[in-house]
């Protein structure tokens, strides 16, 4: 696998999102995750957006994070929150998730960030998994999501005690 810091407007980006956004639709019955997102959001130094490519150069994973601060959704001083992590049904159980993951929150670290963070639902226990089996662990819910019943919000730290 070759994984690629790309823009968040890339055309694969696009693809992959609008995969996403169906399994989330499927999942939840509803029109998909509609945190708004602006490309520019992950451009560094302020963010990261990577995909991974198979041997036949196509697109099969994605992941970024973006700066947070301190406003009236409940992010706090020095977030970095995790977004739009996704695995393609046939790259799935390669540990692509994971890679990303890692070269994630190494990136938000070196950019000074000093938490990550991320939401996500209580139908996407995947997800929940690698991110306990990372070190995150559940966080007061902050963002877009922050009222429904059905987020999940976790937390972890990138310096200091917990940071890996």
């Amino acid at each position: 696998m070759n994984i690629q810091v790309r823009a968040f407007g890339h055309p694969d980006a696009v693809k992959l999102n609008d995969r996403v956004q169906l399994e989330y639709a499927e999942r939840y019955g509803d029109e998909g995750d509609v945190t708004p997102l602006d490309a520019t959001m992950f451009d560094p130094p302020h963010g990261l957006y990577l995909i991974a490519y198979d041997a036949s150069d196509q697109p099969v994973a994605t992941g970024g994070w973006r700066s947070q601060e301190r406003n009236e959704e409940g992010y706090s001083d020095g977030d970095a929150e995790l977004k739009r992590m996704y695995v393609i049904p046939e790259g799935r159980g390669l540990g692509l998730a994971r890679r990303i993951l890692a070269a994630l929150e190494a990136d938000a670290r070196a950019a000074g960030r000093t938490r990550m963070v991320l939401e996500t639902g209580d139908r996407q226990p995947e997800a929940i998994a690698l991110y306990v089996s990372s070190g995150y662990t559940l966080c007061e819910k902050f963002g877009h999501y922050r009222t429904y019943e059905s987020s999940r919000c976790f937390a972890k730290p990138l310096r200091g005690n917990g940071a890996a």
